[in-house]
């Protein structure tokens, strides 16, 4: 099960948040993340908020049934809290969980009451999560011609041991398969999530799910390395000695393996963990994530931040139907940030993408020493020093596998 919500502030009951975050909203993107968590089993790695059906039982307001009713109650919610201090939306992104277990007309229903509360923007990225095995050619089509621009296929590995300690249930072919789906759908927008440094994934392992990724010609991926997450299954497994824990060497390996693979194949990295073949396909709601854009997340245990304003709904889909069926926000807490925590923030999500820092909040935030440290990380190999000439700080590829250890330095 999930663990417990994240502390805070208490949060009003109504939603609001100050004017003063509102304003805060003149000339940014906006984007809206809607949190779908109903998952066919629990994979041993996650600690996302996710439910299955033996977990929910029978609770009011958990089914799957209920989830679109109350998923376009919180759209309500949202526009009376936002009014018209936000432009039309530039993302709306379908996580989970895994979307595509619910028809795909529930998922429709609510983009609409998205679209017709905000509007999109003409050039709107429209983005559903989904698994090789939750996805066929009839709901494909549905969503694709419903406004759907966008899928993200959970692919994480083409090696049989390695997605069964991830607890996956793909069967041999159907990335391909799938795929193929959403090609003849009208998709050409497509990303695959992989995941590298699975206990007893191999180097020649990880190059085999790249050899397929590739194969199968998608427009983005995201390779994440595995964080083993307390609480988790996987956890517990390590823990007791069951299996081994990842090797940092090997992921490490894993890691320059997929950038010389990828770069060979056409895809350029604007994310430590995520390529594109061009910029117009690079994943445009996790790009506002990183630039400090407004966005509100709709579901059980979905994040919003508004203005510095950031919050965080209650997680039990029970909990949250029942709020929004009593004309109360879902928001379980929320904290405000100030302008130091805000720029903190900018450097470490910065220094994650090819664009980078400004130079000038490192300046601010290190004081004195950025100076020297800066030059320091350049002579190491870490900092890309022409960069720095025109006002951005960004890693190098040696400095993307140590950035925790170059965030450090310069925060």
């Amino acid at each position: 099960m999930p663990g417990p919500p994240p502390e805070g502030d208490p949060a009003p009951a109504d939603g609001r948040v100050p004017d003063v975050a509102l304003g805060d909203c003149a000339g940014r993107p906006f984007a809206v993340y809607v949190h779908v968590p109903y998952c066919v089993t629990r994979c041993g790695y996650c600690d996302f908020t996710t439910y299955t059906a033996d977990e929910l039982g029978t609770a009011p307001g958990a089914s799957r049934e209920g989830w679109a009713d109350a998923a376009v109650s919180e759209v309500r919610l949202a526009a009376r809290v936002l009014g018209s201090s936000v432009p039309a939306l530039d993302s709306v992104f379908f996580g989970g969980g895994t979307p595509t277990l619910l028809p795909p007309g529930d998922l429709l229903r609510v983009l609409d009451g998205i679209a017709s509360t905000w509007g999109l923007r003409p050039d709107a990225e429209v983005t559903v999560e989904a698994n090789p095995e939750s996805v066929q050619p009839a709901s494909l089509d549905v969503l694709r011609a419903g406004g759907v621009t966008r899928l993200s296929l959970g692919m994480q590995s083409a090696v049989p041991h390695v997605l069964a300690v991830l607890d996956r249930v793909h069967t041999t072919g159907r990335v391909q398969q799938a795929v193929a789906a959403a090609r003849a759908a009208g998709f050409d927008n497509l990303s695959l999530d992989l995941i590298y440094g699975t206990p007893g994934e191999s180097l020649d392992d990880w190059g085999r799910t790249l050899d397929v990724a590739l194969d199968v010609a998608p427009e983005h991926i995201s390779a994440y390395a595995l964080i083993v997450e307390p609480g988790t299954r996987l956890a517990a497994q390590i823990g007791r000695g069951a299996i081994a824990a990842p090797d940092d060497d090997l992921m490490a390996a894993m890691y320059q393996m997929a950038d010389e693979r990828l770069g060979a194949d056409g895809f350029s990295w604007y994310e430590i963990s995520n390529w594109a073949r061009s910029p117009g396909v690079r994943s445009r709601h996790n790009s506002l994530y990183w630039q400090d854009a407004t966005w509100w997340g709709i579901g059980p245990g979905a994040h919003s931040h508004v203005g510095g304003v950031r919050w965080w709904n209650v997680r039990h889909p029970a909990t949250w139907a029942d709020r929004l069926a009593a004309g109360l926000s879902p928001a379980a807490a929320r904290e405000t940030l100030d302008e130091s925590a805000r720029r903190l923030e900018r450097i470490m999500l910065g220094l994650r993408t090819v664009r980078g820092a400004a130079l000038d909040d490192v300046r601010v935030a290190v004081g004195d020493e950025a100076a020297q440290r800066l030059a320091d990380l350049a002579a190491q190999g870490l900092l890309d020093a022409p960069s720095m000439l025109a006002g951005r700080v960004v890693l190098t590829l040696r400095g993307r596998l140590l950035a925790d250890t170059v965030t450090r330095w310069l925060t």
